[in-house]
């Protein structure tokens, strides 16, 4: 997900009595403070409910989601489909934001792994984190360049400050690198030790760039021509590919690879180039895939294709666009395309009703609310974008599902996140899941009905940068 530290603002200057402890609210005075008479009212209505001691008790000793837990639910966990495409094993993007590229290669190993029949196989998610930091930085340092003009405290400023190079990405970003760099296997860029926890790179790089930006804003403050600001842009930008060859190695221009099938067989390569590797390996047509949307509100209407204001990452590339839809028409084309023998990529809110330890989403998996007392939750997905409560901000891979009477009950989930927890990497995802936390789906633009596919030829509707649409899958 993008950074979010924000640039420090100035506190607004108070004139407040010379014997007052505390300034007075700038909203309501004294009228809106919390009283004492407040703290002892609710002290003592909390002190006569015994529950309230009960569950004061139980939560010195034990976690909130195992007192939330239901369960009814997580003693009900079937993990068999009538429709499931994978007999391979998960991957792991460790301490990393790159689940948006892991979802993407997994869907294109399939394809290597029955061509070549090979029993494994994984592509290099570090060269494509490579091209993409690249790419994320020259994208950054034109959009600052782009509202040189308007104020540092302009929200479309702070926000392009704010989402400066995270892990993070979407369906289209990766078409965008993949398209313009190629794909390697694994072995012709592993991992290293920052392409598997980024921290420390990152922080170099944000610390880069966000000096770039106050570089290039202060050029333009000073009357400097563009051509003058996109010198200095060429400056800033080999540092920052200095950093990157620093932490994450050698992208090759060419290199050999070799394997051994599931006969035994072995298998030999020399002098491959990424562009030639994926031309002869990646048998799916990535420009055919158009992102499909569940956005509830006014401001995306069904049947629209919708883009967020600065959000991407090549800047020659193609642009983020969604084309909105409603949640019957993504499960339907999710599964023709699950049961034509094709895995779909997908993004989510997985922070919502997960049961890690049993590799389990479902609505009902806690019940928050009864243990606090309280509401905690808003009811309908709109209201969930408006109040920040909620956003996609994890993609990982549908491989199966499960229909009864023509209706699915789950999904099967391929994660990035190791082999952990009663699923080995693999996830069920309830249907009543789906309906509140899905957000997206890749699919072929030739799995969409007539009137959807011409929608897509209209121009999109731009949305502000700010827009909680805009959110990154990491």
């Amino acid at each position: 997900m993008a950074q979010t530290t924000r640039s420090p603002r100035r506190a607004p200057t108070l004139t407040t009595p010379a014997d007052a402890q505390m300034p007075p609210s700038t909203v309501a005075g004294v009228a809106a403070a919390v009283t004492q008479a407040f703290i002892d009212e609710r002290g003592k209505s909390f002190d006569a409910d015994p529950l309230n001691t009960m569950r004061q008790n139980a939560m010195a000793e034990a976690d909130a989601g195992k007192l939330g837990l239901n369960q009814r639910v997580a003693m009900t966990v079937d993990r068999n489909f009538s429709t499931r495409l994978d007999d391979w094993g998960p991957t792991d993007q460790k301490s990393s934001g790159r689940c948006w590229l892991f979802a993407a290669t997994n869907l294109l190993r399939v394809g290597v792994m029955k061509k070549l029949k090979l029993k494994t196989f994984e592509f290099s998610q570090s060269w494509l984190m490579f091209w993409d930091k690249l790419e994320k930085a020259n994208y950054f340092l034109e959009a600052i360049i782009g509202t040189a003009e308007k104020d540092i405290d302009d929200r479309t400023v702070v926000t392009i400050l704010e989402n400066c190079v995270a892990d993070g990405g979407q369906w289209n970003m990766f078409v965008n690198i993949a398209l313009k760099y190629g794909l390697v296997p694994k072995a012709a860029m592993p991992e290293t030790l920052s392409s598997s926890a980024t921290g420390a790179m990152n922080g170099a790089l944000v610390g880069r760039l966000r000096v770039g930006a106050f570089e290039l804003r202060g050029l333009h403050a000073a009357g400097r021509p563009v051509e003058d600001l996109r010198a200095a842009k060429q400056k800033i930008m080999g540092d920052v590919f200095t950093i990157l060859r620093l932490h994450m190695g050698n992208p090759p221009k060419e290199f050999d690879w070799q394997w051994t099938d599931d006969k035994k067989k072995f298998h030999r390569e020399k002098g491959l180039t990424p562009r030639s590797f994926t031309k002869k390996y990646v048998t799916l047509p990535l420009r055919d895939y158009v992102a499909l949307v569940h956005d509830p509100r006014k401001t995306s209407p069904v049947g629209r294709t919708f883009t967020v204001e600065y959000l991407g990452n090549v800047v020659e590339g193609g642009i983020v666009t969604y084309l909105n839809v409603d949640i019957a028409t993504m499960k339907q084309i999710a599964i023709k395309t699950l049961k034509s023998g094709e895995a779909v990529w997908f993004g989510c809110d997985c922070s919502k009703m997960l049961h890690r330890d049993l590799s389990v989403w479902d609505a009902r998996m806690f019940d928050f609310e009864t243990l606090y007392g309280a509401p905690l939750e808003l009811a309908s997905k709109e209201d969930r974008l408006l109040y920040k409560r909620t956003s996609m901000n994890h993609a990982m891979l549908f491989t199966g599902v499960d229909e009864e009477h023509g209706k699915p009950k789950k999904w099967r989930v391929e994660n990035s996140w190791g082999d952990k927890g009663e699923g080995k990497g693999f996830y069920v995802m309830n249907d009543s899941w789906f309906d509140q936390h899905m957000f997206e789906i890749a699919a072929r633009k030739s799995a969409l009905p007539a009137k959807l596919r011409a929608a897509l030829d209209q121009a999109p509707i731009v949305l502000p940068a700010w827009d909680p649409m805009g959110s990154l899958a990491d």
